[in-house]
């Protein structure tokens, strides 16, 4: 037995040394084929004496038993978004920025980078072991995919080499390369399953099937690019991070430069730019990013991005279709969209048989009509939109008007203010009914599965669902009635709605549907209130929060003035939603204390010390007011300070912070 748990770990050791070979420094050793027969050697081995097995074996990759459901995990920090830089103007503006806010005239050094058009993920790694891997979700929390993520070859269930930190959290990018992704859609066309429309729709797919066999079987890529958390191990820059990983065997994009000055960032995004589709994967654009790491901590972050880093978007992709027809559809607020029907283009990855044309005065200003050929544009992820018309065959091709008539109550519509768009005002009108549950039972709101607009559709219609509270008198019986609908699909949507009932404050406040509260506002929102201190919130106090501009607030108020919506909360309240903590307080130290942090902070993380601040009892807002208790002032502290030193507000360093946060 000692031999054979001999020649079972030089076998290990020697295909993950391949793959490191293979997929990290993208020099291979041996062909394919000498790869396949160690593998089958181990597996055979294995085969025979079972109890050898490893789970971090190579040949454990090929998917666990199906799951019910991803488990949500809070990311230990934050997985911000970028500011997106559409220009090389912009590019030049961040550089200097980034000068002023490090108060240098020298240049500063850079990591230059591809942005890849593929998932983002974070793997953790304990003691040198793969142990978690989270999608990037909402930035704040993301889904358990580690079984999916094992199925991955090029990323490593142990880590290499030595100096391996106690955790180590990555983040990274799945994706499939051009020549993966046009076999896969081959196999998927030769068993009549479903063509996937680009590869990251397809990585996208692969990385949410519950079934990770299913996983196993799509030819899914990664690329390291990015620090989470870290114990056991410094670094001071993240070049010298991306080359320690390397070595740890995580693969790292060859393509990652480090450059100095605004000349440098320019040239970079621009060749990168030019060569994009001779790349085997898709692109969307570069990043760049401080390579000194007390540098980024120096220029800080806003809410939802690092200040230190920015994305470079490369130009919009292009093509012409002719408009078929245009028709209106009805939004959750009653807005009226015009939505041109054209002939199938493919643009930038996607087929487009649908763009929006915003509204009348858009319509009017492009001289938009039916059976114009027209200029579409698609960047990213963006909706696709008409640039131009270029031709008009019909030159008796009447002017397009929105009907002033509801296309789904028939109820009048009308502009309000001077919005330029028209909406139908009658809150009973089918389609706004419909859209409003679509939104509360969508992903990035209560998350309540498997109900979708066909079945939204049918509870309508069958009159078992009016407002979003009807959603939790559902029973089970009543939705097996409905067509196509079985006993199994029925339990797991009454259980998925029961799910939901314990929910976050930012969560329902996004689900509610208030007119220009975004995912992100809700999030304001509820660092600053609790429910019903949010729904008797006064205008002047929502507009001393940060990021609450009048149009917000006004939408805000306007809601809670309205009875109706008031008697729907509570009602989903009385039916058991029960709004959780988003941090349950280990201490009560800094009860009834409100916290501000300003100016440049050395020895405090902004995320971490929210989180410590919560974890004491206390809160934290952005905004100095009169109910501001004590004010954390870092380096050149502006605006801020003064306020709280005419408020007579308690101003404390981050030294006397820490040192009143550890008092017992």
């Amino acid at each position: 037995m000692k031999d054979i748990n001999k020649k079972i770990k030089k076998l290990r050791e020697s295909i993950e040394k391949h793959n490191y070979q293979y997929y990290v420094l993208n020099e291979p050793l041996i062909t394919d084929g000498e790869w396949d027969r160690l593998f089958k050697n181990l597996e055979k081995i294995e085969k025979k004496y079972p109890k050898l097995i490893d789970v971090n074996s190579p040949t454990q990759r090929v998917g666990a038993k199906p799951s019910e459901n991803f488990k949500t995990i809070t990311h230990s920090k934050p997985m911000l978004s970028l500011a997106n830089a559409m220009n090389n103007n912009e590019l030049d503006l961040f550089d200097q920025r980034m000068k002023k806010l490090l108060n240098t005239n020298k240049n500063i050094e850079y990591m230059a980078e591809p942005k890849l058009d593929g998932i983002g993920v974070e793997l953790v790694y304990k003691n040198g072991e793969f142990i978690l891997g989270l999608t990037r979700g909402d930035g704040y929390n993301g889904e358990d995919i580690t079984q999916n993520l094992r199925t991955i070859r090029s990323l490593p269930l142990k880590l290499l080499g030595d100096n391996i930190p106690e955790l180590l959290e990555v983040r990274g990018e799945v994706f499939i390369r051009k020549k993966d992704f046009n076999k896969l859609n081959k196999k998927q066309e030769l068993y009549s399953k479903q063509i996937f429309a680009n590869p990251r729709n397809a990585a996208a797919g692969s990385l949410r099937q519950l079934d990770a066999t299913i996983t196993a079987n799509r030819p899914l890529s990664i690329y390291c690019y990015e620090p989470g958390d870290i114990k056991g191990v410094n670094y001071k820059t993240h070049s010298e991070f991306l080359e320690h990983i390397k070595t740890l065997g995580l693969p790292i994009n060859n393509l990652i430069k480090k450059i100095s000055g605004k000349t440098n960032i320019i040239n970079y995004h621009n060749d990168l730019e030019k060569n994009r589709l001779n790349l085997d994967y898709e692109i969307d654009g570069t990043v760049f990013k401080i390579n000194n790491y007390s540098l980024r901590e120096k220029a800080g972050s806003r809410s939802r991005s690092p200040r230190w880093a920015i994305a470079g978007k490369f130009k919009a992709q292009q093509a012409t279709s002719i408009i078929k027809s245009i028709d209106v559809q009805v939004g959750r607020t009653g807005a009226l969209t015009p939505v041109a029907r054209i002939e199938p283009v493919f643009v930038s990855g996607v087929t487009v048989t649908n763009v929006t044309l915003h509204n009348q005065d858009e319509i009017d200003r492009k001289d938009i009509r039916i059976g114009d050929n027209v200029l579409i544009e698609r960047s990213g992820d963006v909706i696709p939109k008409i640039i131009k018309v270029i031709s008009r065959k019909n030159k008796n091709a009447k002017k397009y008007k929105i009907d002033t008539s509801c296309p789904s109550c028939g109820k009048k519509a009308r502009k309000e203010n001077d919005e330029a768009i028209i909406r139908c005002i009658n809150i009973s009108c089918p389609s706004q009914i419909k859209a409003r549950i679509q939104h509360y039972c969508s992903k990035l709101a209560m998350n309540i599965e498997g109900i979708g607009e066909k079945i939204i559709e049918q509870l309508i219609n069958n009159k078992l669902v009016i407002n979003i509270d009807d959603l939790y008198s559902i029973k089970k019986n009543q939705i097996a009635n409905i067509d196509r609908m079985g006993d199994k699909s029925a339990s797991n949507i009454i259980k998925s709605i029961e799910n939901s009932k314990n929910t976050t404050l930012a969560r329902f406040i996004y689900a509610l549907g208030i007119r220009n509260v975004g995912e992100h506002t809700a999030k304001v929102l509820e660092s600053n209130y609790n429910l019903n201190q949010f729904i008797n919130a006064k205008k002047s106090d929502l507009l001393k929060i940060h990021e609450i501009g009048q149009i917000v607030a006004n939408s805000i108020i306007d809601f809670w003035h309205d009875e109706k919506n008031i008697n729907i909360v509570n009602n989903c309240l009385n039916k058991g939603v029960t709004i959780k903590s988003t941090s349950t307080p280990t201490s009560n130290l800094l009860n009834n204390k409100i916290f501000v942090f300003t100016g440049a902070l050395k020895l405090l993380n902004r995320t971490n010390a929210k989180v410590m601040v919560e974890n004491a009892g206390g809160k934290t807002t952005n905004t100095v007011s009169t109910k501001t208790t004590h004010l954390v002032a870092g380096d050149k502290a502006g605006s801020k300070l003064k306020k709280a030193k005419t408020l007579n507000i308690s101003i404390i360093s981050e030294q006397e912070f820490l040192k009143l946060i550890n008092e017992k």
